[in-house]
């Protein structure tokens, strides 16, 4: 039967997926699904918002509609413990952030490479706005096909920076604008490369970074590089 009463409301356009919300649901009530948060059980939530404050991006909240009585879910037998973090939701979304890198001199360049990335997560889509490693940084916005095919990606482009990797083509762009405005409109941005490749496809990645810059009122130092199917730099913007 059902009544008007308070319920969970997910803003699918402010998920980023991360899973944070779903341990904090006791009651089983909210599942990812197809890379967002989603309601699966009106019954099964209690309405409390226990989930709220775990929320990194803002897209939970309480209303108050028509819904399923609330139901207490049976309990679940038990089982050996995971041995994903407790509390951490996806553990590949879980927020982390490295020491510094030690700089490699020169002539060891003929060893290991060293690797410059300083936080995780990287894609666009996982990453919350108020991240730490996003506060005052110099951000670097990539096409995901650039570090494959630009062979010294990390020493030239990624020390010292906040990466975030994305897809304008595969990915809806409204997320990403709207992610790039509440990070640009959170964080002390400083500055802004953009790297992509010399296809039509990765064009409109310039475009959506701009978009979320000028509607979070923002002006920042932007420059843009090219790179051509061979590896090699095709030119700077």
């Amino acid at each position: 039967m059902k009544q008007k009463r308070k319920i969970i409301e997910i803003d699918e356009d402010l998920c980023n997926g991360c899973g944070e919300c779903v341990p904090s649901c006791a009651e089983g009530a909210i599942q990812i699904v197809n890379g967002k948060a989603k309601l699966i059980a009106d019954q099964h939530c209690d309405g409390l918002g226990a989930c709220l404050g775990e929320c990194p991006t803002g897209a939970l909240r309480i209303v108050e509609r028509d819904a399923d009585d609330f139901v207490e879910p049976a309990p679940q037998p038990k089982s050996t413990p995971s041995p994903c973090p407790s509390g951490s939701g996806c553990p590949g979304a879980r927020v982390q952030q490295f020491g510094q890198r030690t700089a490699v001199a020169p002539c060891a360049a003929s060893g290991p490479a060293q690797s410059e990335l300083g936080h995780w997560p990287v894609q666009i889509r996982l990453i919350p706005p108020g991240a730490p490693f996003l506060q005052g940084a110099h951000l670097l916005v990539a096409a995901d096909c650039v570090p494959v095919a630009y062979p010294t990606f990390h020493q030239d482009f990624l020390r010292d920076k906040a990466v975030m990797i994305g897809c304008p083509k595969f990915d809806d762009p409204d997320p990403y604008i709207a992610k790039f405005q509440a990070i640009f409109s959170q964080s002390d941005i400083k500055s802004v490369t953009i790297i992509v490749m010399e296809v039509p496809c990765c064009q409109g990645l310039p475009t959506i970074v701009q978009e979320g810059m000028r509607r979070a009122g923002k002006t920042i130092p932007m420059e843009k590089e090219v790179i051509a199917l061979d590896g090699k730099i095709a030119r700077r913007q």
